[in-house]
C-alpha cells in the first residue's frame, strides 16, 4: 500500500466474482449512476447527496469523475462499479468507507441498480469486497443497514456477516431519521 498525506491508499484492483465484474467507475457510467441513484428505492434508503437534497446528473457526474476515485486516492477507502460480467451493463455500486486506518476497520456500502435488484448481486459483491478487505489487513468490517430495509438486512446475514445489536437515530434520511441494525464480520469468522 502507498500513502498519501500520511494515510494508507488501497490498491487499485479489478475483483471478479460470479457474475460481477468490480471496477472503477467510468464516464461511461454516468447515465446508469444517475438513474440508479435518483430511484425512489434508493432514494428511501440512502439519502443521495444528503438528507433533502435531490439527486441530479451533475452528482453522479461528479461521482464518477472525482468523488469514487477521490475517496481511494485520498486514502478513505475504495469505491467499485458493479457490473454484470454477461451483458457490461453497471447493476450497483460497493465501496469500502469510514476507514479507520488506526484501528484497521471499515464499513461495506453499496445499492443497487433498479435493473438489477433481485438477482443476488449485493451479496456477491459484498462477499467479495468484505474477503478483499480482510485480506488487505482490516480485523473489523461492518455493514449497516437500516433496520426496516430487509433486503440490505439480508445481504449482511447472507454475505456472513453477523448482527450485533442497533444504532438508535442514527442515520439521516430525506425524511426522518432511521435506527441502523450493525453487523461485523471479523478474520476469525473466515477460518
Amino acid at each position: 500500500m502507498t500513502t498519501t498525506q500520511g494515510r494508507p491508499v488501497l490498491p487499485s484492483v479489478i475483483l471478479e466474482t460470479e457474475h460481477l465484474r468490480l471496477r472503477a467507475f467510468v464516464e461511461d457510467d454516468i447515465d446508469d449512476v444517475y438513474a440508479s441513484c435518483s430511484d425512489p428505492g434508493i432514494q428511501r434508503w440512502i439519502p443521495l447527496p444528503g438528507p433533502g437534497v435531490p439527486y441530479t446528473r451533475e452528482d453522479a457526474e461528479a461521482w464518477c469523475r472525482e468523488t469514487a476515485p477521490g475517496v481511494r486516492t485520498g486514502g478513505e477507502g475504495q469505491q467499485w462499479a458493479m457490473v454484470e460480467q454477461e451483458t457490461g451493463r453497471l447493476v450497483g455500486s460497493v465501496g469500502l468507507v469510514r476507514v479507520l486506518w488506526t484501528a484497521m476497520t471499515t464499513e461495506v456500502g453499496y445499492w443497487v441498480s433498479p435493473w438489477g435488484r433481485g438477482r443476488g448481486y449485493a451479496t456477491e459483491a459484498a462477499v467479495a469486497v468484505s474477503r478483499w478487505a480482510v485480506g488487505q489487513g482490516f480485523q473489523r468490517v461492518e455493514i449497516k443497514a437500516a433496520t426496516d430495509n430487509t433486503g440490505s438486512r439480508r445481504v449482511a446475514e447472507r454475505a456472513g456477516f453477523g448482527f450485533e445489536g442497533v444504532e438508535r437515530s442514527a442515520m439521516p434520511l430525506h425524511e426522518g431519521r432511521a435506527d441502523l441494525a450493525v453487523y461485523s464480520l471479523l478474520p476469525a469468522d473466515l477460518v
